[in-house]
């Protein structure tokens, strides 16, 4: 469950260690992706770095954290297109409280680079608000600024894609963990692991992550963190929902309804 603290909070791999794993991954050739699925060895998490595309990528706080953010994360969303500007994906299970809900794209060490937006409406699957299907566990928020712009104009979006086939080539989840600050990266090849699930190997995913966008090298969303178990009950294994008909019938709501 990788909203909670359910999952082992370890700390993200010191940087020594991680260079010394990089070291020997890239001396694997199996091990590193092919010049189609992007850089570096594949399966290797490490801190995000601060460019176009983790700026899509944001942490969720409640409306009560509005005064402080630090320490205050508890999901993991990013922005989408849509005709509006202003959607954003996440998990659904990270959009089930009643409470009143922060997005702030870019979220590193307590600050807001690019401002705090106000989750005004959700949309979920039936088959989440009715029997919590796991088959179901994604959503859409419009969100809303304090000067008016869409969130996309800000930081611009990723592109929702249904109907990918699983494993078709790697992507790149990138989500905050509970006990970190700054976002966390990892790039590798997803697997089926069931006709309604998808899964990717990728250390130190733990709680906080569910939300997590995977993104493919053509700019596209072909997963959000979530399913099975809520996102996984480890932290090396983490899993989505496949994208077929049912998030193509809520991406075409939320983006006409925001």
């Amino acid at each position: 469950m990788k909203r909670s603290s359910r999952i082992s909070r370890s700390p993200v791999t010191s940087r020594p260690a991680l260079l010394g794993a990089v070291v020997m991954l890239a001396l694997t050739s199996a091990s590193v992706a092919a010049a189609s699925d992007g850089p570096g060895p594949l399966g290797v998490t490490a801190d995000a770095v601060a460019n176009r595309h983790s700026a899509r990528v944001g942490a969720l706080f409640g409306t009560d954290r509005a005064g402080g953010l630090a320490g205050g994360h508890f999901c993991t969303a990013s922005v989408v297109h849509s005709p509006g500007g202003d959607l954003i994906v996440t998990a659904a299970h990270c959009m089930t409280d009643g409470d009143g809900l922060l997005f702030v794209p870019g979220y590193r060490d307590g600050r807001a680079p690019y401002g705090v937006w106000k989750v005004t409406r959700r949309f979920l699957p039936e088959g989440w608000v009715e029997d919590r299907d796991e088959d179901s566990d994604l959503a859409f928020a419009a969100v809303a600024g304090p000067d008016g712009r869409p969130v996309e104009d800000v930081v611009g979006a990723e592109r929702f894609a249904t109907g990918a086939a699983t494993g078709a080539t790697a992507v790149t989840v990138t989500g905050y963990p509970d006990a970190n600050e700054v976002p966390v990266s990892c790039t590798n090849r997803p697997a089926p692991d069931s006709r309604t699930q998808q899964r990717i190997d990728c250390p130190e995913f733990t709680g906080g992550t569910s939300g997590s966008p995977w993104v493919n090298g053509d700019g596209q969303v072909v997963g959000v963190l979530g399913g099975h178990e809520q996102g996984g009950a480890t932290a090396d294994v983490s899993y989505s929902v496949v994208l077929r008909s049912e998030a193509a019938r809520l991406y075409r709501e939320a983006a006409a309804g925001s």
